[in-house]
């Protein structure tokens, strides 16, 4: 997974989350009580390089920590441990010309539309307002710079004095689509982009995607919980649970060669035309609470496959063959641990 010219490296990059302890709490801790803060750690340890020009896919069920990690590489949430690179300077090493370069340099793509739009702007100021106020167009220029993104995401530009509640879901992706743009980025993370639109307006917002990143040479973070939009749109898939990544491989490795067993269990649960698969087989169980992960490898309370070993041992990333690495005990007797 180590790489030298990548546009972004992740290194041991962790995230929690403390709730502090309530007045209720509080105050039976004054009659001996012990209740401490709790932790939740959404996101451990994860190792990552995206090239510049790639599209990654990065995939889980609700609540593994996939979103939190977006926002981590976005800049919204800081990390609570780790190292963010960006083209080979650390984060923390950045000078504030190279932090901004770095804050407008990757942008983000919510998946809810209407609620990432402020319903008091219309079209022109969304778009328009971080342009100008980080110097890339100058108020004069605001409207025909607004114009011109609006068509490249296939919006009229007569519509630039209207407001997000008149437009269609579509639409409105559409709209973040080009406020991400307006600040030309080299990386957007979009986070769950599709997942709110119906069937035929997601491959069109997807098929955008695509021709996007021909036109703009931009490189996607795509993050999402459904596997087949992925191998859609993706290089690479990154399959992630409980906060850990468990697998990384081209596209069509994961759906030809799966070896995690969640990735297994993923693929099984996509729908399919060919009558003769053969029958629909969910995945066990539900995803652990963060507060309370299980111990060893997080996945065995629903594994198939699961050892005493996995009960007890956290798994490795290993590596199975270039670009191709999981974290599974099943891999552990011949196999070499990934960079």
């Amino acid at each position: 997974m180590a790489a030298t010219n990548s546009l972004l490296q992740l290194r041991g990059i962790g995230k929690n989350f403390v709730q502090p302890v309530d007045l209720a709490g509080q105050i039976a801790n004054l009659l001996g009580a012990r209740n401490t803060p709790s932790v939740v750690q959404a996101v451990a340890g994860v190792n990552l390089d995206i090239q510049a020009g790639e599209v990654i896919g990065l995939v889980g069920e609700s609540g593994c920590g996939k979103s939190t990690l977006g926002r981590v590489i976005a800049g919204i949430n800081p990390p609570t441990a780790g190292q963010l690179s960006y083209k080979g300077k650390s984060l923390e090493g950045m000078s504030a010309d190279e932090r901004r370069a770095y804050g407008l340099g990757v942008q983000m793509i919510f998946q809810n539309p209407m609620a990432s739009l402020n319903p008091r702007m219309n079209v022109l100021d969304i778009i328009g307002e971080a342009p100008v106020v980080h110097g890339l167009v100058t108020k004069a220029g605001k409207a025909d710079y607004v114009a011109g993104l609006m068509r490249q995401v296939g919006l009229d530009p007569d519509y630039g004095q209207r407001y997000p509640h008149q437009f269609s879901g579509g639409q409105r992706q559409r709209i973040g689509i080009a406020r991400a743009l307006a600040l030309k980025p080299q990386l957007i993370v979009c986070d769950e982009a599709v997942a709110a639109l119906d069937m035929s307006i997601q491959a069109q917002v997807l098929n955008l995607f695509l021709e996007l990143r021909r036109s703009l040479d931009l490189t996607y973070l795509f993050i999402s919980h459904n596997l087949g939009v992925v191998g859609h749109i993706s290089d690479r898939v990154v399959i992630m649970y409980l906060g850990r990544i468990v697998e990384v491989a081209l596209t069509e490795v994961i759906f030809t060669q799966p070896n995690h067993p969640y990735t297994q269990a993923l693929l099984s649960e996509l729908p399919s035309i060919d009558a003769r698969r053969r029958d629909y087989l969910p995945i066990k169980g539900e995803l652990p609470s963060p507060l309370r992960p299980p111990t060893g490898c997080a996945f065995h309370p629903r594994c198939p496959h699961a050892m005493p070993q996995c009960r007890t041992d956290m798994p490795l990333l290993r590596t199975l063959a270039t670009g191709h690495t999981s974290a599974c005990h099943l891999n552990d007797a011949a196999l070499p641990l990934a960079n």
